[in-house]
């Protein structure tokens, strides 16, 4: 990487659709990166790995893929890309990748993930990412980017630093749009509006799409009243989001047609799917505030009682 950053390790923890296609873009402009793989291994080892996109299709035909994070040893950059729900194996897997200075910049979804790391490796090596991406894996190696791809990065122990700023222009060098935010927290904050709603009705509706959610009356006037309680819950607690992101998030939505969120592909897959990280926890911090958010809350228990039945 240029500047700060020139001739960091990166390693990639969770190589799936997101940790592929990003630590991919990377790789592509010349970064050293490094994948932890474990079902995807050998079809990777042998063939590479493969992005399609609407910015332009690429291969890589050689990747640096591992099986233990043993084999990769210390990096630079370590990028968590994994589920939420997996969070206690980092225990284990990030010492061997870790020197003093070693960034770990996490792009796992919901609240929790940022704190969870701080506190068990040091507030002072943690970033936190928010993708703005709509992604599948489509087989192994084989990775289907169909709109978006921002990254919104802030720290977790406060104002951005010169390591953020160097950070997101490298990225932006690699073709990946990238924005500095100066509150982690309030760009998760928002990162919910979408998120809540659009992954949490395609499960609760019975395993509908963003069309089809927005397609039904009653669904997108339940979406639109999510995302008002989450809003106005986030700036009680000091993280102020305008209300016009409403209207702005459903018509981005609306033109990215039939798209299956990332929790109702777990959902169907008989995955773990993030239900404390993206409903359960902004709940819990609301109540710790004395806010209470009924519609989320109904949404969470609706999510319960489904995956519970699945």
């Amino acid at each position: 990487m240029a500047g700060l950053l020139q001739n960091s390790r990166i390693a990639i923890i969770g190589s799936g659709a997101v940790g592929c296609y990003y630590g991919g873009r990377l790789a592509q402009h010349g970064n050293e990166v490094h994948f932890l793989m474990r079902s995807d291994y050998e079809q990777v080892k042998q063939h590479g790995l493969r992005i399609s996109s609407p910015l332009g299709d690429f291969t890589l035909p050689r990747v640096h893929c591992h099986r233990t994070t043993a084999e990769i040893g210390e990096c630079d950059l370590v990028i968590i890309a994994m589920k939420a729900t997996a969070n206690e194996a980092l225990l284990s897997l990030l010492p061997p990748l870790l020197h003093k200075k070693s960034m770990i910049l996490t792009l796992q979804n919901g609240l929790g993930s940022d704190d969870f790391l701080a506190r068990h490796f040091g507030s002072a090596h943690v970033l936190g990412g928010l993708c703005f991406v709509c992604i599948n894996r489509l087989a192994p190696g084989v990775i289907h980017h169909i709109a978006q791809g921002q990254i919104a990065l802030g720290e977790h122990s406060g104002a951005p630093q010169v390591r953020t700023g160097a950070l997101a222009a490298e990225f932006r060098r690699c073709g990946i749009e990238c924005q500095v935010e100066p509150s982690l927290i309030a760009a998760r904050w928002k990162k919910l509006v979408w998120n809540v709603p659009f992954n949490g009705l395609s499960i609760a509706a019975g395993g509908k799409d963003t069309a089809a959610i927005l397609a039904d009356p009653v669904l997108e006037q339940r979406v639109r009243d999510l995302m008002r309680e989450i809003i106005e819950t986030a700036g009680r607690l000091g993280h102020s989001i305008p209300l016009s992101l409403i209207d702005d998030m459903i018509e981005r939505t609306r033109m990215i047609s039939a798209y299956k969120p990332s929790s109702l592909i777990d959902f169907l897959a008989g995955s773990e799917v993030e239900l404390e990280a993206i409903w359960g926890e902004p709940v819990r911090q609301a109540k710790a505030a004395g806010i209470e958010m009924p519609q989320v809350e109904r949404l969470y228990q609706e999510l319960k009682e489904r995956i519970a039945a699945r």
